[in-house]
């Protein structure tokens, strides 16, 4: 059966698809995105405060690694695609970082399945966020991606490395954490009823505005032609077996390596479309969100999460 919150997001789709003048205003938007950070991390910082953090130092280099990794492997699939070398260099830096959201759902998806996971895994998707980003970095300045004038308008690397590391997705989960470690369970139980109990409602509600934005995105994927639909839909399946090797390496649960697995096949639409525009200002941001959010957030929401689940439970087994 269909996890309740994944209908939200088919609801926001029909209703754009319909023309439909629903809306959720800006102003909430942003707050609901905020509280979700906060609270996702939060809840990983409760379990830090539980286990000793050099034991969890090979699950931090790993869940690194493998974000960095992710934008060198798809860059020449993208060039292959006939795609330019700063387009290429940001689509690659946002499936290199994760979607916050993606990871929402998926631990949704196993909480409702029964389906034990790594409680500490929100501090995976905080070390992921960033190195992604600064794997498309590189690899737009190594492929010459300032050519025709526009080099000086990039940012330096100072400048970027502040955003990626104080940026609002990456603080406010990293952020979280800390509060979360430091305060420990008895120390957050004032806020439980405002950022635990109400999480998946509030994770329905911003689904559903997610769902009016991918809807909207839907008609870009033909101006882009087949290389956006290849890479959208068939980059997470190769990317989701790459994140479960990772994740059985490690000795992850079933549900551990089903959420690496989901990490490593989402794509960012929220810190990545910042960075890349100060960092290749050059690249076409419309192609890279249309495939994030457009064609591989649906996908994962509605057909790839379930499949990572069977994948981690097959490799478990």
């Amino acid at each position: 059966m269909i996890d309740v919150v994944v209908l939200f997001f088919l609801l926001g789709v029909v209703a754009r698809l319909a023309k439909s003048d629903l809306r959720l205003p800006e102003a909430l938007y942003e707050t609901l995105a905020i509280y979700l950070l906060l609270a996702i991390g939060l809840k990983g910082g409760i379990e830090l405060s539980r286990q000793p953090l050099a034991a969890l130092a090979p699950q931090v280099a790993a869940c690194m690694a493998l974000g960095f990794a992710i934008p060198f492997a798809l860059f020449p699939l993208a060039r292959a695609l006939r795609l330019s070398g700063p387009d290429a260099a940001s689509l690659a830096a946002h499936y290199g970082s994760v979607s916050v959201v993606t990871f929402a759902v998926a631990s949704a998806a196993l909480t409702r399945e029964g389906i034990a996971y790594e409680s500490h895994a929100a501090l995976w998707v905080a070390v992921m966020e960033a190195p992604g980003l600064i794997a498309g970095i590189l690899l737009a300045r190594w492929a010459g991606s300032g050519a025709g004038g526009r080099a000086g308008e990039r940012a330096g690397w100072g400048r970027l490395m502040h955003d990626l590391l104080f940026g609002k997705s990456v603080l406010l989960l990293l952020g979280g954490l800390a509060i979360g470690a430091i305060a420990g369970e008895a120390g957050t139980e004032p806020i439980r009823a405002v950022f635990i109990d109400p999480f998946k409602g509030v994770l329905a509600l911003f689904l559903l505005e997610l769902g009016l934005v991918a809807g909207g995105r839907l008609g870009e994927v033909r101006r882009f032609g087949p290389a956006v639909l290849v890479l959208g839909l068939g980059a997470p399946p190769l990317l989701a077996v790459a994140g479960a090797l990772v994740g059985l390496a490690l000795g992850l649960s079933t549900g551990g390596v089903a959420l690496m697995a989901t990490l490593a096949a989402s794509a960012s639409y929220i810190a990545a479309p910042t960075a890349m525009r100060l960092a290749v200002p050059e690249a076409n941001a419309a192609l890279s969100i249309t495939a994030a959010l457009g064609i591989t957030f649906p996908f994962n929401v509605v057909i790839g999460i379930p499949l990572y689940i069977r994948l981690a439970q097959g490799l478990t087994a």
